[in-house]
């Protein structure tokens, strides 16, 4: 089955074995082939361009200097990794295929490091294994009658898990096993999944903001998602812990507390999400997403508040659940809320930056509706021009603009109505909106 063919799902279910030498010895093997692979990397130099901004009569200019990097390159010859097999299997007392799935892993987790570190966001450190967890290939369990079998050590331990009354049984039918992920309490099954070809006839662009996920589509117009509640729910939870940390340093013995309360925030923010992502594949079927490829580490500035409502966001969480439900494109997020959709001019904040206005053509948009329609635009192919605004966007909107005519009475093509900050109304409306007109749709939450 071709990769692109079908998607992985995953469901757990719990067990009472005891095997926690099992996953100490895995763990430590884990450590052992990365540390391996680690001692035999090759460090290359490599110079870079970087920059830094100085302003001068209130003008930036870019100073552009070059640096001196050392780039790692990370052994993967077929010599080397059986010389690194035949290194680990010495001490190994279980299954043998385990030191496969260990070097698997150990290489999934050092290219991970080496992308980061590439891009600045890691040291030059060797990653360390925290959790304890087994990665179970497909050759070291069977699966028969709704039953697996999964070898620890051959012809003497075995670990046994009855599917026939799981939750999911219905779901699974007639699917493919994959990989298993083996925890101290759980059992992690993935199924390979296939993938239904879609007709994708519509493209919407999404804007994502502190409060709000705006949205831009011109069969619909203006798609407003108030985030509010998601961000109450981290707000909450940030109150609590911070009361049960002040707590546990007086009385170390309720400091379970304090993590009790980040897998509670954890837990409530991925089903809002989930739902959320569910209730927008259902209310827009055929339809490709866009979204920002948003990094977080790229807007901390020195403001600490800021850099907590930054934290707080589900930006790539949003993302991520999209992604397997539908299909979805990352655009670039520079410059999308500050150029013209229309001419690509440059654009000017008005009313503390709610409303931004064209310094070349007049366009005067709501900031997060101008973002949403680059978003847009840009996941189109579309370049900014006042003729290809026109054909791809005002053309399209004309048979809605004329329903709602005859319904409202009038539709303007300005105003700035939309707003980043939290509403006053709690129990506000998904809307799917045109400036000075809109339709309320309630969020099934």
């Amino acid at each position: 089955m071709q990769k692109d063919s079908y998607k992985i799902i995953s469901y757990k279910i719990k067990h009472n074995y005891s095997i926690d030498d099992f996953l100490l010895s895995y763990r430590s093997l884990l450590q052992s082939a990365i540390h391996i692979v680690w001692e035999n990397i090759t460090w290359i130099e490599r110079q870079e361009k970087k920059y830094y901004v100085v302003e001068n009569g209130g003008k930036k200019t870019r100073k552009y200097y070059y640096v001196k990097r050392l780039i790692p390159l990370i052994p993967k010859t077929r010599v080397f990794k059986k010389r690194l097999r035949d290194e680990l299997l010495k001490d190994w007392t279980y299954a043998s295929h385990y030191v496969d799935s260990a070097i698997k892993v150990a290489y999934s987790i050092l290219k991970s490091w080496r992308r980061n570190y590439v891009n600045g966001e890691r040291k030059r450190e060797k990653p360390a294994v925290k959790r304890l967890f087994v990665r179970v290939k497909e050759t070291l369990y069977t699966y028969k009658d709704g039953k697996i079998k999964v070898t620890t050590t051959p012809r003497k331990q075995y670990l046994g898990f009855d599917l026939t009354k799981a939750w999911f049984k219905s779901r699974v039918e007639g699917l493919d096993l994959g990989e298993l992920i083996l925890t101290k309490n759980e059992l992690i099954i993935t199924f390979r999944k296939p993938t239904e070809k879609k007709n994708h006839v519509e493209c919407i662009g999404w804007d994502s903001n502190l409060f709000s996920l705006d949205g831009f589509p011109p069969k619909y117009g203006w798609i407003k998602i108030d985030l509010s509640k998601l961000y109450h729910i981290h707000r909450v939870h940030e109150i609590k812990r911070k009361n049960a940390q002040s707590i546990a340093s007086k009385k170390p013995i309720v400091k379970e507390r304090v993590s009790r309360h980040g897998e509670r925030e954890k837990n409530r923010a991925k089903d809002y999400v989930h739902k959320l992502t569910t209730w927008l594949i259902r209310m827009f079927p055929n339809v490709v997403h866009g979204f920002e490829d948003l990094n977080k580490t790229g807007m901390f500035n020195k403001s600490r508040t800021h850099n907590r409502d930054i934290a707080k966001q589900n930006w790539k969480q949003i993302v991520q659940l999209m992604s397997y439900k539908t299909e979805v494109k990352l655009v670039d997020p520079r410059n999308t809320s500050s150029t013209c959709p229309r001419c690509g001019g440059k654009m000017l904040k008005l009313q503390g930056g709610r409303v931004v206005r064209c310094s070349r053509c007049g366009l005067e948009i709501d900031r997060q509706l101008c973002g949403a329609m680059n978003i847009y635009l840009k996941m189109c192919g579309f370049p900014q021009s006042p003729s290809v605004f026109y054909r791809a966007v005002i053309k399209k909107m004309i048979p809605r603009w004329k329903v709602q005519m005859r319904a409202l009475g009038g539709v303007t093509t300005k105003g700035g109505e939309g707003n980043d900050m939290p509403p006053m109304n709690s129990r506000r409306w998904l809307s799917l909106m045109n400036p000075k007109a809109y339709i309320g749709l309630q969020v099934p939450m």
